[in-house]
């Protein structure tokens, strides 16, 4: 866990680029930083490892003042990974994963597990890549090796500072879908600065929205978008925001109304002509009922899938009505077509009989 308690940074020419920051990263959580150039995103985030000193305040990692670490122990368990990837090009791809273990006098056996097995994550072949040099991969690629270096020694914590924001869209966006994808697996508690609104809607779970060094608004995604606290949260979020680009888990309906056990379905308490969402006592999705039957095999939505690639599933499954919205498994809410074309309304205004 990281916490940052009142934390101020100002700097010696009088700029106070940090005032009066708190926050709470949850261990395994994903928290983006985000907000106008200058509003101190990158300040907030390098003073966790102490690349920048606070002028006021304290900031913990696992309830533990970080000043009260031995420098090298607490940089040798963070991870960091910066948007000029910064690789060394005088070696080898193996040689970059390896810089840190080393460092920490692991076995040489033990590191050249870990170049593979991180290699094979991000879906290099470690007999292709481990031998060739940085300037021998594309862009994509060796921001793959910056992210894979910064897991190489296995640290609790990853800083990301705008990773991503040098590469083309399409790279960027596989990149993106890398990280969700990745983080299922690594669990890492990761604190990533970025400047495009889609980028940290999709990766956070929490989103830190800044302005003048302070915090605005510090929700999840779907808050953030339904219920914005000051009219700076609605312009900033609204004008980067295309209705296409919501995640499913903001638009789906979460009443739970058309929840039900297996006990109701194996009793017949639920209406046969209706579809129902079948979860056990822990929430977890089990199965569908349609058509008075029970399905396992219908199609969900993972909770960060973009309205326009999920509405492009729910095309090819014509035949399901409800389409369950989970996360790592377990239920979050329903989407349907009609909610869809509702939510798409709500974000289309008429003027003078055209659609804006």
């Amino acid at each position: 866990m990281i916490e940052f308690d009142k934390v101020k940074k100002v700097y010696p020419d009088g700029t106070e680029a940090i005032s009066d920051f708190s926050l709470k990263v949850e261990p395994g959580e994903i928290v983006t930083l985000i907000g106008p150039s200058g509003c101190g995103k990158t300040t907030a985030m390098k003073m966790v490892n102490r690349l920048i000193e606070p002028s006021a305040g304290d900031i913990y990692i696992n309830e533990r003042k970080i000043n009260s670490y031995n420098i090298n122990e607490l940089r040798w368990n963070i991870g960091y990974v910066l948007q000029e990837i910064a690789l060394f090009p005088h070696m080898t791809i193996g040689e970059n994963i390896s810089v840190v273990p080393e460092m920490k006098k692991w076995k040489k056996n033990k590191v050249k597990n870990r170049i593979d097995d991180l290699l094979e994550m991000v879906g290099l072949d470690p007999v292709t890549y481990q031998k060739r040099m940085p300037r021998e991969l594309s862009g994509g690629q060796q921001q793959r090796i910056g992210v894979v270096r910064a897991l190489a020694a296995d640290p609790d914590i990853i800083l990301m500072d705008e990773p991503f924001s040098a590469l083309d869209p399409i790279s960027r966006e596989q990149l993106q879908t890398d990280i969700r994808t990745l983080q299922k697996e690594i669990k890492k508690t990761i604190l990533f600065v970025t400047h495009d609104m889609d980028e940290a809607m999709a990766l956070g779970d929490r989103v830190c929205l800044m302005k003048d060094g302070k915090i605005v608004q510090f929700d999840t995604p779907q808050q953030l978008i339904l219920n914005p606290k000051t009219e700076f949260v609605k312009n900033f979020i609204g004008e980067r925001k295309s209705p296409w680009q919501t995640a499913v888990d903001v638009i789906c309906d979460q009443s739970k109304k058309r929840v039900i056990t297996k006990e109701n379905v194996e009793q017949g308490e639920f209406e046969p002509h209706l579809s129902y969402i079948v979860t056990d006592e822990n929430s977890m999705y089990q199965a569908t009922v349609s058509k008075g039957s029970i399905h396992d095999e219908f199609l969900t939505l993972e909770n960060d899938l973009p309205l326009y690639k999920a509405a492009g599933l729910m095309e090819q499954n014509e035949n399901q009505e409800l389409f369950p919205v989970v996360k790592q498994g377990k239920f979050i809410g329903v989407l349907s077509n009609k909610i869809i074309l509702d939510y798409l309304r709500s974000k289309t205004t008429l003027e003078n009989g055209v659609i804006q």
